[in-house]
């Protein structure tokens, strides 16, 4: 039987494994296959007079202005790093370890600015803490002036810091959650307070994940989109990816060779930091056992009188890093105007809300963004299945579809965003898809592909093959003998990640920037377009429908047990 068993498992397969491999590296690599093809030509790809050559390398490496780029885009990088690791890893120890009170709200508001779009973050710390902001009114009233600015590089970079502490904690929290109890209470036994188990047996022991958030967020950095555009673009500071959308605004179509080049830059850069990780990771591997055999729930450390103090810094952070923000962005979509000296209760007003759901390119950034979070989402996590399916079983076909599929985690968005729309117009047969939701349904799945299938993978890994295996000894085929075996055992996972790719895809805004066209509206790319022109209380007003979407599916979802893991 058991013969019979392996038979069953290799037969029929032989062809599938590699059309799958074929599908995945093709929605992967021709995007990036296209920038380069692009990077090397001296016009655009559809000119009739090109030729191949390195110029487009020669001038970006030359412009000055694409370094001083880099180099904001690494202190950016550097001072996440320095931020959001410290913070993130001291949050994740308070929360998931000590006596915190209020631990289980802190943990659900310490997850949420993950679902909200930077550019919304961005904005609404403009509204709190620029010079017109209502946090800057206040102060100036008690101090005569405000003591900081929000237009600077190492501005931006302690925003981007504070905004991504999410990242951080997620990570460090999930792996605290699994270090060997056994050593935290020999620890204790010894006399160790709080912290000090926390700097020589807790942290150490996390180390792997430390050094995972840490690459992140210096990957992050130079992924960053939303954030510098809002706050560095009034100010001319850019980096590298809003110079590549100021090369797109300034030259044009002429600039297809430039935008391929520093497309490409970015990715190197992206993926540098990419193996980088991997090594480092793989360098620790075996060194930092964080979950032991021993481990029991350890009773929470007692923080004594310093417990209310840490609550408070906790929730200094989110008052600052969240909750006025979005408050000074919901504000802002319920004004007429906006200014020291103005009385809110005269310029209330609903009409930004009537606007957008009058004008058709603004309702139909709304309908758009649910169609494609709710039915997108839902056609993306087949494809993920699938993918997911393909990397357990696969064996050594598995491996390379477990390396395809992480290649998009070295492609920012924008970048994603411009390569489709090039390949859309480089094969003819697909220049119809340009015009229509199915190419911000691909290039979102491309997208979010390494987040897609973690989730499979890690639900699939939750879930034993033996009812599979028994209906496929009965003589069941092998589809037959997943959809009646395995995949009524997946439903909680499949649900799970449906709910984090519907939030996922309603907040994406980079992606779509360049494939918006009349009738692919969606509501992240309509405020990154609309931000040019000014129209802050439309924008607004599109950022708290925003919000409010994902603010309630995050809400249900929390109340089923999701949480954002795989980011």
């Amino acid at each position: 039987m058991e013969a019979r068993g392996r038979q069953f498992r290799k037969g029929g397969k032989i062809w599938l494994l590699p059309l799958l491999a074929f599908l995945v590296g093709l929605l992967v690599l021709a995007p990036i296959g296209i920038l380069l093809y692009q990077s090397l030509l001296s016009a655009p790809f559809f000119a009739p007079a090109k030729r191949f050559t390195l110029e487009a390398y020669r001038y970006v490496f030359h412009d000055p202005y694409f370094f001083e780029a880099l180099k904001n885009s690494l202190m950016i990088g550097l001072g996440m790093v320095a931020l959001a690791v410290p913070l993130g890893s001291l949050f994740a120890f308070l929360v998931v370890k000590t006596d915190l009170p209020f631990a289980r709200w802190f943990e659900l508001l310490l997850l949420a600015p993950i679902f909200i779009s930077p550019i919304i973050l961005g904005i609404g710390f403009i509204v709190a803490f620029g010079p017109s902001g209502f946090v800057s009114g206040w102060v100036a009233s008690l101090l005569g002036g405000v003591p900081w600015t929000i237009y600077t590089v190492p501005a931006i970079a302690v925003i981007a810091g504070l905004t991504h502490v999410p990242y951080v904690y997620l990570y460090v929290a999930s792996t605290i959650q699994n270090v060997d109890a056994s050593l935290e209470e020999a620890a204790r036994v010894a006399g160790a307070g709080p912290f000090r188990m926390a700097m020589t047996v807790t942290l150490p022991l996390v180390r792997p994940a430390l050094i995972y958030s840490g690459i992140l967020m210096l990957l992050l950095g130079f992924e960053l989109f939303g954030l510098p555009l809002v706050l560095g673009d009034a100010k001319g500071i850019m980096v590298v990816t809003t110079y590549l959308y100021r090369l797109t605004a300034i030259t044009g179509s002429s600039a297809y060779h430039l935008m391929a080049a520093v497309s490409i830059a970015i990715v190197s850069i992206a993926l540098l930091l990419v193996l980088l990780q991997r090594f480092l990771l793989g360098r620790t591997e075996g060194r930092f056992v964080a979950v032991g055999t021993r481990g029991h729930r350890l009773e929470r450390l007692p923080l004594g009188r310093l417990r209310w103090m840490w609550a408070g810094v906790l929730g200094l952070y989110l008052l600052v890093a969240v909750v006025l923000p979005i408050l000074g962005v919901v504000l802002r979509s319920l004004v007429i105007s906006w200014g020291p000296g103005v009385d809110l209760l005269e310029v209330l007003t609903l009409a930004h809300y009537r606007e957008i759901f009058t004008l058709p390119n603004l309702s139909r950034a709304v309908t758009n963004t649910l169609l494609v979070a709710s039915v997108g989402g839902l056609l993306s996590l087949v494809f993920y299945l699938f993918v997911a399916l393909g990397i357990q079983r696969g064996q050594a076909w598995g491996r390379f579809l477990d390396y395809l599929s992480g290649i998009p985690r070295a492609v920012p968005g924008l970048v994603m965003g411009l390569a489709f729309l090039w390949v859309f117009l480089f094969v003819k047969p697909l220049a119809p898809i340009r015009e229509t939701l199915l190419s911000l349904l691909i290039a979102y799945t491309v997208v979010w592909t390494p987040y897609g299938v973690r989730l499979l993978t890690a639900a699939l890994l939750q879930v034993g093959r033996e009812m599979e295996e028994a209906a496929r000894v009965a003589g069941a085929s092998p589809a037959r003998a997943f959809l009646n075996g395995t995949l009524p055992l997946l439903r909680g996972g499949l649900l799970t990640a449906w709910f984090l790719l519907f939030i996922q895809f309603v907040r994406e805004y980079s992606t779509g920037v360049y494939l918006l066209t009349s009738g692919t509206e969606v509501i992240g790319a309509q405020i990154v377009a609309l931000w040019g022109t000014g129209a802050v209380e439309i924008i607004a007003a599109l950022a708290t429908i925003q919000v409010i979407i994902v603010g309630l599916v995050f809400l249900l979802a929390s109340r089923i047990g999701v949480r954002p893991q795989g980011l």
